[in-house]
């Protein structure tokens, strides 16, 4: 049994917030994402932030750090899209093992700085930006960007990137068609055979409206039953929502499944300006309300989170005990 196995029967276990909201506020710019060695690359390359970890490491570092010292016990490796396929936006497929090698080893580094209780690092799998079960084109709906083959092909490659540079388990993440997510889960179970080893696996779905459906079109119990036949650490649901739209499909999960429930909603909803105004303190109380109700296992933060929010909701995760099955 791993270590984060032990520890998520003892107490509710807190995740970091966003990585995106702390880097932009470096206001980097095209030469500080290029580095020195990427100052001639023939292609812009601002907005890749997985590229920060070659470039920017010590900004990575930071805000890995910051989450730690809030209370975090897990943090995200920053490889959110760290494939083949989302760094063809940017022309750098070839740098895809490195990037996610040099993520993981950096956030592990940063794990090992903190002794006073066990840190894990997740490692960031992405939805990619791609489909492989709707057609982009509405004049052409049975096409397809990318197959199920394609995707766990790029995931594989940075399942092993991860593995190799250190996490303690893998975080399948924002998902809103499980078909990409089963390949990214296909592509885990294939290194785990090969390699002979047992890494705990998180799965994360996004519900991306009121509708309390994936993007894909699948309800809460429909995600649920096309993941099980994986062995899972946890399931749960980030990103889209805040905290409280959330909270009824949390619930839902929970009356369906035996397995620890995760969540790391938003700051609440985006305002007009795309920014988040949800308060930590605001946050915190929409969090005691989860595990008042014995909802979750572990419990984090997604868009417009910082340090601030985390420190306010492990502070609270640690006057309640992990959430128990209801079911027989």
């Amino acid at each position: 049994m791993s270590k984060i196995q032990e520890e998520i029967k003892n107490r509710i276990l807190v995740l970091d917030g966003a990585m995106g909201t702390m880097l932009q506020r470096y206001k980097f710019e095209e030469e500080d994402f290029r580095g020195e060695r990427f100052k001639d690359f023939p292609h812009p390359l601002k907005g890749n932030n997985d590229l920060l970890s070659i470039t920017q490491p010590e900004a990575v570092k930071s805000v890995h750090r910051a989450y730690f010292e809030a209370g975090a016990d897990i943090v995200e490796t920053n490889t959110f899209s760290g494939t083949t396929i989302g760094m063809a936006d940017y022309y750098l497929e070839d740098l895809v093992y490195e990037l996610n090698f040099q993520s993981a080893k950096i956030a592990r580094e940063v794990a090992g700085e903190f002794t006073d209780k066990p840190r894990f690092v997740a490692g960031s799998i992405g939805p990619t930006n791609r489909t492989a079960s709707m057609s982009p084109d509405v004049n052409d709906p049975g096409f397809r960007a990318v197959n199920f083959d394609d995707l766990k092909i790029a995931y594989k490659q940075q399942v092993e990137a991860l593995v190799d540079g250190g996490c303690d388990l893998l975080l399948v993440e924002t998902i809103f068609d499980t078909l990409n997510a089963k390949a990214a889960l296909f592509a885990i179970e294939e290194v785990k055979e090969e390699r002979n080893i047992d890494i705990p696996v998180m799965v994360s779905g996004t519900i991306t409206d009121a509708s309390g459906r994936t993007l894909s079109g699948q309800t809460v119990e429909a995600f649920l039953i096309s993941i099980s036949h994986i062995p899972l650490l946890s399931v749960g649901f980030n990103c889209a929502l805040g905290a409280d739209q959330l909270k009824p499909y949390l619930k839902r999960l929970g009356n369906n499944t035996s397995l620890n429930i995760s969540a790391h909603p938003n700051a609440g909803l985006p305002n007009a300006f795309g920014q988040y105004d949800q308060s930590p303190e605001e946050m915190q109380q929409l969090i005691r309300e989860y595990l008042q109700e014995n909802l979750v296992n572990i419990i984090g933060g997604c868009c417009g989170t910082t340090p601030d929010h985390i420190k306010l909701i492990a502070e609270v995760a640690r006057e309640f005990k992990p959430r128990e099955s209801v079911l027989v």
